[in-house]
């Protein structure tokens, strides 16, 4: 039986006739989605619908987590044209971190206390100016403070944008997944476009990635909605930091898998399997295809089946497709698993940030500060102890552990309580 109860919540308020919404979309994102752009002296312009609002969010999402992305795709040209060492090359790495992790859930309370419309806007474009300059200055000083400047940008991005999606979405978990998905074809494109510009034209190239920033903070700021629909697309409610809690824990697990795989699949494909790097290499890739599948899948799920029963389904196909993944034979059979624990892993994404609202209804901001910055960086940081093992056992073993690191999550998702 279908978890109705689970995804219901305060309709939107009624208004005028008119054409049937899209599907997926609900009240709120109606309302949400019929909000006119702030123009001159008052000027208002013909409203997008909730449909083309939430392709825009996406589109702006892929473009913030582009330059997130786009720091360790950049970091070895640093270390080649600059003379970096290892220490400062991974100095770089630590500043995009730390721009973009701690003051997520600070930024995030900051955007459920005021009205800061503008506020993903400028997060994305101070994220592509900074690290497009960083490539364009000399001191390592300058390029460190550019870097972390880039990601205090994503930070400023994710609390409004993820509150400003769910106001488009409404209770429709396939249209955060949409929104979601934005974001992992952002990552995927950063080493897709950036090695061929920074091997013809060294770190210099970093500039070139500045103008879609500015694009698309012109394009956020133009459709900006009103005050007045953001507050009638609002939910009410009492929040509800216990299970809060239980899923931030949830997506730590997440993330230290999909970082874990990120990291050392190549590794795995050349050390382990036998393989060239134009295999290691394809296996990344169907690893990320298979994570933005995994996240639109997931909200589709989601509607079918509920938030709750959609967490717990994607932690527990994770563990098999991990070991999967570990024992199949050769350098081309295990691709096809490196493609499904793609999915699995990022089958609860989407579903996550939209349930972690659902249990903070008066602080989504803070909500997705949390679920799409804050968790997932943390995530990131268990990277080192998986390089130890990687030391003592090769990347076999790091993917050994791994087939084991999700199952806390499947754990915690049995806490999880379906939403008010």
């Amino acid at each position: 039986m279908t978890e109705t109860t689970e995804t219901a919540g305060p309709a939107g308020p009624a208004g005028p006739a008119g054409p049937t919404r899209p599907a997926g979309l609900s009240g709120a994102a109606e309302a949400a989605g019929t909000a006119r752009p702030h123009g001159q002296d008052g000027d208002e312009t013909a409203p997008a619908s909730p449909g083309r609002r939430i392709w825009v969010w996406a589109a702006a999402h892929a473009v913030d987590d582009l330059y997130q992305g786009l720091v360790p795709a950049c970091v070895p040209y640093f270390v080649l044209d600059r003379h970096y060492g290892y220490v400062a090359a991974s100095g770089l790495t630590l500043a995009a971190a730390l721009g973009s992790s701690i003051p997520q859930p600070f930024i995030g309370l900051a955007v459920d206390r005021f009205r800061l419309g503008w506020l993903a806007a400028a997060g994305v474009a101070l994220a592509g100016l900074g690290l497009g300059l960083s490539g364009l200055v000399q001191s390592y000083a300058a390029v460190w403070t550019l870097i972390l400047l880039s990601g205090l940008g994503v930070a400023m991005f994710h609390p409004s944008a993820g509150k400003a999606a769910r106001e488009v979405a409404g209770e429709s978990t396939t249209a955060m997944g949409v929104f979601a998905a934005g974001g992992s074809v952002g990552f995927f494109l950063a080493p897709v476009l950036a090695t061929p510009a920074l091997m013809a034209m060294g770190v210099g190239a970093t500039a070139l990635f500045i103008p879609p920033a500015v694009l698309i903070a012109f394009v956020l700021l133009r459709n900006r909605p009103a005050a007045v629909a953001v507050q009638a697309a609002g939910r009410s409610g009492t929040d509800r930091w216990a299970p809060f809690m239980v899923l931030t824990g949830v997506e730590i697990v997440r993330s230290v898998v999909f970082f874990g795989v990120l990291t050392f699949i190549e590794l795995f494909w050349i050390r382990h399997l036998d393989a060239g790097r134009g295999v290691a290499g394809t296996a990344l890739a169907g690893f990320l295809v298979g994570g933005v599948a995994g996240t639109v899948l997931g909200g589709r799920i989601a509607d079918r089946i509920g938030l709750v029963r959609t967490v717990q389904l994607g932690s527990v196909l994770a563990v098999p497709a991990l070991v999967l993944l570990r024992i199949a034979p050769g350098p081309y059979l295990p691709l096809l698993f490196a493609v499904l624990a793609g999915i699995a892993i990022n089958i609860p994404f989407a579903v996550l940030v939209k349930l972690g609202q659902d249990y903070l209804p008066n602080r989504p901001g803070t909500a997705a500060g949390v679920t799409l910055g804050l968790a997932v960086s943390v995530g990131g940081l268990a990277a080192p102890a998986l390089g130890a093992a990687a030391e003592a056992y090769g990347p076999e073993g790091v993917f050994t552990i791994l087939c084991m690191v999700p199952l806390p999550a499947v754990g915690l998702g049995l806490f999880l309580s379906r939403p008010r």
